[in-house]
């Protein structure tokens, strides 16, 4: 991207202090702290082991970011600039000095899924977080949500740890301030007493309040640092030649309304029973799809963006099926890839991998295979409470490993069917290929009667860590070499799926995707269609008599959905009962 040298742009290349500069989506905020961070190396300003720190949310973003780094820093520069995760920088604190808060060494990591299993009889958020906090101080078990708050206590008992993070980065990016939470917070005025703090915030996209978010941080920062300010509000890089921002930005007075717009497209579509209910939507992305191709874009991105995890697999599962009409009319099938939470994939994978491990004889496996269930069970819907029956299950699953008594049917067959995929997994001969063995033991478990076995499967089929090329398949492949088994595939597992939580997101986002409208932010496509679900009273992005802060968070919500867009904006919203903001 051509970076316009304007008055603003060369005053925050100058700034020796304390930054906070506003902008909003697609403004260049990324692309001029970069062009600082080089600017500042190419000064000499850094001694030697020192570092500029990139930091920011998700995965994905900090892909995203290196790869924008590396088209526009030099390359001798690159290596004085840090690209990380809050979590991925508040675990080297961590992982080096947790010891100072817990006699229980060495800290074991408790990733996502394995706390929601943890903590699946738990109901309130505040007795989960005293349950985290006791896992930790007591087992040394860390879990995720811990992380922030446990370093900022770190470096506030320690002025030569905090003096020596500062040392080693004098220079701290923090992306999507607005979206810090106040533990996050905390540890960032730590930083900010010996460190520069350069805050890219857009207050337009703060739409993480539920996970603690405020409205007053960029005030506070402001109030806490006094910093220079810079303004890009008005500038847009990501969709130029297109009235998308404007819209988006309109979104949030009310004036879009009554305005037409071009390069975005609003569609209320009519009721229609199945198989028709999402026809509409269908339709829209075979139809966006063409236009997109037609323009010969080279790698292309179309993404559905939806309000709740429900209607996001549902609508998934209706493009990839192939609808046929009384007319004789056939609507055909869509490749495209969900954004899934990772809590039930990861489970089912290492359940999938307990078996496909094989070590031992058929009671061994059985015995592995029910206790990576009865996780699957309780974890599978990560912070969602499973049902009391779910619970009840994997309760006397749990103690009928520990005591040997089984009651009730529906244990004693699902127990039964356990055993049975152990014997099975005994009689198939491994060819070595990682990916076809995982298939055919993944398919015991689709072929399988009792349901909680079947989602197994179901999960799991949503992982894409065995791709050609990733280091799981090659370690297993590696194990397999080595032994002629898959004998520790299961730890192999569970090892890749916690690199992951701290790893670049590999992923470029091609062909159509799904996901909420949430987990789109920080992302970027070719094209976005915007979709709210046919039901009355489910899948809205403001529900059915919203409150004003309904109405507020809504369209916070739906202007970082629309403006994903790099080309093209199309927003369906049933007419029986529109979207009120569009």
């Amino acid at each position: 991207m051509e970076i316009e040298w304007t008055d603003e742009n060369k005053a925050l290349l100058a700034s020796k202090g304390h930054v906070v500069c506003l902008g909003g989506p697609g403004s260049g905020k990324t692309t001029i702290a970069l062009l600082k961070a080089e600017d500042e190396l190419s000064q000499g300003v850094l001694e030697p082991g020192q570092r500029i720190l990139f930091l920011s949310f998700a995965r994905a973003t900090i892909a995203r970011v290196e790869e924008h780094a590396a088209s526009i820093v030099r390359t001798e520069y690159r290596k004085g600039l840090e690209i990380s995760t809050y979590h991925g920088f508040t675990w080297s604190i961590l992982r080096s000095h947790g010891y100072l808060l817990t006699p229980t060494t060495p800290i074991k990591l408790l990733p996502p899924a394995d706390s929601a299993a943890a903590l699946s009889e738990i109901d309130s958020n505040e007795d989960k977080l005293i349950e985290k906090k006791r896992l930790f101080y007591e087992e040394g078990r860390l879990d995720f949500d811990l992380f922030a708050g446990l370093a900022s206590e770190l470096l506030s008992r320690s002025t030569n740890l905090r003096k020596l993070v500062s040392r080693t980065y004098p220079i701290i990016i923090l992306d999507e301030f607005q979206d810090t939470d106040s533990n996050e917070w905390e540890l960032i005025k730590a930083l900010g007493i010996d460190s520069r703090l350069i805050a890219l915030a857009d207050p337009e996209q703060r739409i993480y309040e539920f996970r603690g978010a405020s409205p007053t941080r960029i005030p506070e920062f402001i109030h806490a640092f006094s910093p220079e300010e810079f303004d890009f509000t008005t500038t847009n890089h990501r969709s130029p030649g297109t009235d998308i921002c404007q819209y988006g930005n309109d979104l949030l007075t009310g004036t879009n309304k009554t305005k037409s717009y071009s390069h975005v497209a609003i569609n209320k579509y009519p009721f229609r029973r199945p198989p028709g209910e999402h026809i509409d939507l269908k339709i829209t992305v075979l139809q966006r799809r063409k236009a997109i191709l037609e323009s010969n874009p080279g790698p292309w991105s179309l993404a559905i963006l939806v309000p709740t995890k429900k209607l996001m697999l549902e609508v998934s599962e209706y493009l990839t099926v192939k609808q046929v009409f009384n007319n004789g009319k056939v609507a055909p099938e869509i490749d495209n890839e969900a954004m899934l939470d990772a809590e039930g994939p990861a489970l089912a994978a290492v359940t999938i991998a307990g078996v496909l491990n094989g070590e031992g004889m058929a009671v061994d496996i059985t015995q592995r295979l029910i206790s990576n269930l009865c996780r699957h069970i309780r974890g599978r819907k990560g912070g969602a409470k499973p049902s009391q029956q779910q619970l009840t299950l994997a309760g006397g699953l749990e103690e009928f490993l520990d005591t040997g008594n089984l009651r009730g049917a529906k244990r004693k067959a699902l127990a039964e069917e356990c055993k049975a995929i152990a014997e099975q997994r005994l009689q198939i001969a491994m060819t070595g290929d990682p990916a076809k063995d995982w298939l055919r033991v993944r398919s015991l478990f689709s072929n399988a009667t009792s349901p909680d076995l079947q989602n197994i499967a179901g999960d799991a089929r949503f992982l894409k860590f065995l791709n050609r090329g990733t280091q799981l398949r090659s370690r297993l492949a590696e194990i397999w070499r080595t032994t002629g088994t898959y004998f520790g595939a299961d730890q192999a597992v569970e090892a890749a799926l916690t690199r992951e939580h701290f790893a670049a997101a590999s992923q470029t986002f091609q062909g159509v995707h799904v996901m909420t409208l949430h987990k789109s932010k920080g992302k970027q496509f070719t094209e976005v269609i915007v979709y709210e679900g046919p039901a009355k009273f489910r899948d809205k992005i403001v529900r059915p008599n919203g409150t004003e802060n309904d109405l507020a968070r809504g369209k916070l919500t739906l202007r970082v959905g629309v403006t994903r867009a790099e080309r093209f904006t199309s927003i369906l919203s049933p007419a029986n009962q529109p979207c009120p903001l569009i």
